[in-house]
């Protein structure tokens, strides 16, 4: 398959995801960066901008198996990896598995849940398995997290450890919508979501193909030192305690691959790299004074902006 044609199917996929996420076209392109380069995304702001509708939006729209694990306080591990019973007749234990084994898995307020049972969803989301009773389950291709939370201020939530925060392909933040665009989504949800009524317009298949395909596009080598150098930065920043680590940059570079076949390209250019370097970078750092980076978005972003500005494009 060509980028050309690979890029075609991505396009139609963004305009099917667009028919429910209205006025945030910015928003649905860089959801589609973190599936082609088949990784995670963690949609952040306040309640009640469709942080949820995109994620379901994003999951229907492929052919794939879903579940949508709502985050509470109570919540288990079990819950979403799943647990063994026991098999009285046939003398055996059971395995039940979990709404993690889904192709698309929209985590739903993530962090209102503790620690313990985010931890559930690192094995899964780094290694694509999980562990279970010392026996190791692969998941299905393509799987992928869509991860929303709310801003850590708000009552009720935990700070996402940085671990696994580093396992989130892009920290994205959903926005409020504009007054039209604000005005046709009173329209559209007269009856009920639009969303209910989305059709999928590419298969698995389909997806595991582009996201292999993207892993071919042409990184030259001073895109490559540029790409270095904002990673070096972060490190020797006096703003940053921590900078970016090496799983970070090559999350940057497959980023990178993935937008340039969005855009029907077989190469990277320097834009591809300076346009997502905050949103795949920001969240991945610590704070000179203490604080995490990655819980305080504002000033992660605005430090991560600076950084970006500094540096010469090749």
């Amino acid at each position: 398959m060509t980028t050309t044609a690979d890029s075609q199917l991505i396009t139609q996929l963004i305009d099917n995801v667009g028919q429910v996420v209205l006025g945030k076209r910015d928003v649905v392109e860089l959801c589609m960066v973190a599936l082609v380069a088949g990784e995670h995304i963690l949609l952040e702001d306040v309640p009640g901008v469709g942080k949820t509708s995109l994620g379901r939006a994003l999951s229907k729209s492929v052919s794939g198996s879903f579940a949508r694990i709502q985050f509470t306080p109570d919540l288990l591990p079990a819950d979403i990896v799943g647990s063994s019973t026991f098999n009285s007749g046939e003398n055996r234990f059971d395995f039940h598995p979990g709404p993690i084994f889904n192709n698309f898995v929209l985590g739903d307020e993530i962090n209102r849940a503790p620690p313990r049972t985010q931890a559930a969803l690192l094995e899964a989301m780094s290694d694509r398995q999980v562990s279970i009773d010392g026996e190791t389950r692969d998941l299905e291709a393509p799987f992928m997290v869509i991860a929303t939370q709310n801003p850590f201020e708000f009552e009720g939530t935990y700070s996402l450890p940085e671990s696994q925060l580093d396992r989130f392909l892009l920290r994205i933040s959903v926005g409020y919508p504009d007054r039209d665009a604000e005005m046709q989504i009173l329209e559209s949800h007269r009856n009920a979501s639009p969303v209910n009524d989305l059709q999928s317009v590419l298969t698995t298949q389909q997806v595991i193909e582009i996201q292999r395909a993207a892993r071919e596009i042409r990184v030259e080598n001073s895109l490559k030192q540029y790409l270095l150098e904002l990673v070096h930065r972060t490190r020797d920043s006096r703003h940053l305690r921590v900078g970016v680590s090496t799983r970070g940059a090559i999350q940057l570079y497959h980023a990178s691959q993935a937008r340039a076949m969005i855009n029907g390209r077989d190469f990277v250019t320097p834009d591809d790299i300076k346009s997502l370097a905050v949103p795949t970078l920001s969240h991945r750092v610590l704070m000179a004074s203490g604080g995490s980076a990655g819980n305080n978005r504002k000033l992660g972003e605005e430090i991560l902006a600076g950084i970006v500005d500094e540096v010469p494009i090749p």
